[in-house]
């Protein structure tokens, strides 16, 4: 017993080296890619590429420089051994976290009705179709559980809650992450361009935007590309949607407790609700309500707010370099093609949807 202890205790401390590994890594990629935000315009100037250059904002080159990180960790052999450093999850959520602070209360309270009214739409019309597709391509129900939350609510999160309501197996839930990760990766700047090419309005793109990219992460990124303003509507949507988690995670292990497997008699309670409730969607509130307040009240108000604004952007740098380190398309090889169709066509209802909802709900929406 103690010899199994001392080896457990032993892979820990080795844990620990390789995880701050890998957070150096995601440091280094972010301030590389600050530096080329900054730069490359500098560099390009006046050269043909000079418009591109001042285009291309930092979600392209954390992105960008993630995935070439994974390619040569990858090729050392590391990308896995410092895994436990690609923090995606913290990153994002401290950054959105963050964001609220820039938030102004006003527009968060005027936007959380509509917000509310698409979420809900959206949640039940993309999930009910993937279930139903997902069961005609005869998948197994847990997978299906899986696909339809992390398409129609909030991607990689969603497929975790739902793995836990459903106890499905971890080859399940790496696959649905995965096929997140590979559809969401070309949506983060499709949509803000096509946007730009229909010549939506900021508040309608924001909620195209939040509603129907998968994961907040590349919401978030999406958003930065499409404008501040667009940003903060996407996240207010985005957020909605990820509040939903637990009302879904509930509803799929009463589901699946009563009915598919029928081997427990035990009820989901409050405390479950709680426990798969997103926390950082409080804190989000929280830091509009304050920032709100101090802009208001405070001299400086403004230049504080664009202190925590940089602080936000960083977060949201190793978010997205923690999205590059993390892809793997070894899972999306394995599982074959029926869940792609299914999790593609999904995605398309989604925009389809998500798009009518945005215009019909957000159409004359107002900002600032």
């Amino acid at each position: 017993m103690s010899d199994n202890l001392q080896l457990e205790n032993g892979r820990k401390t080795r844990g620990v080296p390789l995880a701050l590994g890998g957070v150096l890594a995601v440091v280094v990629l972010g301030s590389l890619t600050r530096l080329l935000e900054s730069q490359v315009p500098n560099w390009l100037a006046d050269t043909p590429l000079e418009g591109i250059a001042k285009a291309i904002e930092f979600p392209i080159y954390a992105i960008a420089l993630g995935l070439i990180g994974n390619l040569v960790l990858g090729t050392l052999g590391l990308r896995e051994k410092l895994s436990g450093g690609y923090r995606t999850e913290f990153f994002i959520k401290t950054g959105l976290v963050l964001l609220g602070a820039s938030v102004n209360l006003k527009i968060l309270v005027t936007a959380a009705g509509p917000a509310i009214v698409q979420s809900i739409l959206l949640i039940t019309i993309v999930f009910g179709f993937t279930w139903w597709f997902a069961g005609k391509l005869g998948i197994d129900d847990k997978l299906r559980a899986l696909l339809a939350s992390a398409v129609s609510i909030c991607g990689v999160s969603a497929a975790i809650a739902a793995a836990g309501a459903v106890q499905a197996k971890k080859e399940q839930l790496a696959y649905s992450a995965s096929l997140v990760i590979v559809f969401a990766l070309p949506s983060i700047f499709l949509l803000p361009w096509l946007a730009s090419v229909i010549g939506l309005p900021d508040a309608v793109a924001g909620a195209w935007i939040g509603g129907n990219i998968d994961t907040t992460a590349a919401v978030a990124a999406a958003g930065a590309l499409a404008g501040e303003d667009a940003l903060q509507i996407a996240t207010i949507v985005k957020t909605t949607q990820n509040a939903l988690i637990g009302f879904v995670a509930i509803a799929l292990t009463a589901y699946f407790a009563l009915k598919v497997e029928r081997t427990s008699s035990a009820r989901p309670t409050i405390s479950d609700f709680w426990g798969r409730f997103p926390k950082f969607v409080l804190g989000f509130i929280a830091a509009s309500i304050i920032g709100t307040l101090w802009v208001a009240n405070v001299d400086g108000g403004k230049a504080d707010i664009g202190v925590i604004n940089d602080l936000r952007t960083w977060f949201l740098i190793f978010a997205f370099v923690s999205i590059g380190l993390e892809f793997s398309a070894k899972g999306i090889r394995e599982a074959g093609w029926r869940p792609i169709v299914v999790f593609g066509s999904a995605t398309v209802v989604n925009i389809v949807v998500a798009l009518g909802l945005a215009l019909v709900l957000f159409g004359s929406f107002e900002l600032g």
